[in-house]
């Protein structure tokens, strides 16, 4: 097995091609399609069902691919530490719940370097995905939150997938809604107070559970709920529903607007949100990934 040999499964599993592939790697396709096939037999599995319609992964060479990207992204950030790579695009991603501190964070960090050098991503997503894109190397960084009730089962899943969770900050909940909202000069926002208004959530999938909601007291009896899949759509449902949401309170003016405020919750759980990153485990993270931590630090008041 060579690390050429991963990075033509990668390359194939993007395009779902080997035509495709084998004009991006700049290599012929036989020679390609030879290359894969004795990968297959080294290791004694399929990686690849071939039709005439491409290619698709087979459940095993899922499996093998996550392994895969995360052997070429850490040799990809050893080669950028102590190489260098010439004139190839370094990549470097976040995906994240939907914190806007963590997207300011994202802007702050690209300003630091050449765009035309860079290869950037920053994704606001489900809880699921962002777990999933860390452990893929799909992203360097994820951004999420435990609390007493997800964080058994959240842990759980980071485990299995080989990451690890970094605390950033600790927080008490708030009711985030729009200004001109009938509570919003309220000194604290008690659960009964909200009941005349719609609870906004982030979707999270057909087969998710509560423990992956993003709001906290995802399994509380709310009589009315709407749910979103992007903050531009869950701010505008704050003034057009007099909507709100629980969030941490830590709110990024210059990206929601000037039009929201956040008020405290007042709750005989005294919930804490723990709020924090997750890379894989001892892994060696890039310059990118060093400097967008410092930023969201630097964001977040931490030392």
């Amino acid at each position: 097995m060579t690390l050429q040999q991963l990075k033509y499964i990668l390359a194939i599993s993007e395009t779902n091609s080997m035509n495709k592939a084998a004009e991006q790697l700049y290599v012929s396709q036989p020679s390609l399609s030879s290359s894969v096939q004795e990968l297959e037999r080294e290791i004694g599995i399929k990686i690849f069902n071939r039709s005439g319609r491409g290619v698709t992964l087979t459940n095993d060479g899922a499996e093998f691919l996550q392994y895969a990207r995360q052997v070429v992204g850490q040799f990809d950030v050893l080669s950028e530490k102590y190489i260098g790579k010439g004139n190839v695009k370094k990549k470097f991603g976040v995906s994240t719940q939907h914190y806007s501190f963590a997207v300011k964070a994202f802007v702050e960090m690209v300003k630091e370097f050449d765009t035309a050098e860079y290869e950037f991503a920053v994704r606001e997503t489900k809880t699921a995905e962002v777990i999933s894109d860390v452990a893929t190397l799909r992203s360097e960084i994820g951004i999420i939150y435990l609390n007493d009730f997800n964080r058994k089962s959240i842990t759980k899943l980071l485990h299995s997938n080989g990451l690890k969770f970094h605390t950033l900050t600790k927080c008490r909940p708030y009711v985030y809604l729009w200004k001109g909202h009938p509570l919003a000069k309220a000194k604290k926002i008690t659960f009964d107070q909200l009941a005349d208004y719609p609870c906004l959530s982030f979707e999270q999938g057909d087969n998710s559970t509560f423990y992956l909601a993003e709001e906290l007291l995802s399994t509380a009896d709310y009589q009315r709920t709407i749910k979103a899949n992007d903050r531009a759509t869950m701010l505008n449902l704050m003034i057009g529903l007099n909507g709100y949401t629980l969030c941490s309170g830590i709110i990024c003016e210059e990206l929601n607007g000037s039009d929201y405020i956040a008020v405290p919750f007042k709750d005989e759980s005294e919930e804490i949100m723990e709020i924090g990153y997750i890379t894989l485990n001892n892994v060696l993270l890039s310059e990118m990934a060093e400097t967008y931590l410092r930023e969201i630090k630097k964001y977040l008041d931490i030392d």
